[in-house]
C-alpha cells in the first residue's frame, strides 16, 4: 500500500486525482481499490482538520475512526469508479463475505467516494436499515434524495 498510498499523496492538486480515470481504478484488484479509497479519505478527512485512525488488522466492520474534537466515529468507506447507463454510482453498505447491511453496531457511517468525480458523500448507517445498496447520481441534473448527503462532513461532528 505504501507505494500506491505516496502516489496519492504526490497528487495534489484536484485534477491530477481526478485524471485516475475509471480504467485505471478498474485494473486494481478490489482488495487495492479500497486500499487506495481508504487513502484517499484519510488524505481528505486530514485535510478537513478531522483526526484519522486505522483500526489494527481487517476484523472490525469499520475501516478508520475518525476524531472529530467532539467525538469518535466509526467509518466505513466504499468507492464507485463506474457510473450505470443513468449516471449512477452503486455502492453496497456490506461487506464482501456479507450478506446484510451494516448495523448502527458497527458503523457509525458510511463514505462513499465517486472516484471519477473526486466527491464524497457521508451517508448515516440508519439509511440502510432496508437497503442493502443504493445509487449515487452527483451530476446536477439529476436530482437524488441522497444530494443532502453530499460532502455533509458536519455529520462527522461539525468541523468544516
Amino acid at each position: 500500500m505504501n507505494e500506491y498510498f505516496g502516489d496519492l499523496m504526490a497528487m495534489t492538486e484536484r485534477q491530477q486525482w481526478r485524471a485516475r480515470d475509471a480504467a485505471w481504478w478498474l485494473a486494481l484488484t478490489k482488495k487495492r481499490r479500497g486500499e487506495m479509497a481508504e487513502a484517499a479519505f484519510l488524505h481528505k478527512a486530514s485535510m478537513l482538520g478531522f483526526g484519522v485512525s486505522k483500526p489494527w488488522g481487517d476484523s472490525e466492520p469499520y475501516d478508520l475512526i475518525v476524531d472529530s474534537g467532539s467525538g469518535l466515529w466509526r467509518v466505513q468507506v466504499k468507492s464507485a469508479y463506474r457510473c450505470n447507463e443513468n449516471g449512477g454510482f452503486a455502492i453496497c453498505a456490506h461487506g464482501s463475505r456479507r450478506k446484510k447491511s451494516y448495523s448502527p453496531k458497527e458503523i457509525d457511517v458510511l463514505v462513499a467516494y465517486i472516484v471519477p468525480e473526486d466527491l464524497w458523500y457521508v451517508l448515516p448507517v440508519t439509511l440502510f436499515r432496508k437497503t442493502k445498496s443504493l445509487t449515487l447520481f452527483p451530476k446536477p441534473s439529476s436530482p437524488s434524495k441522497y444530494n443532502v448527503y453530499r460532502e455533509a462532513w458536519r455529520l462527522l461532528g461539525g468541523k468544516p
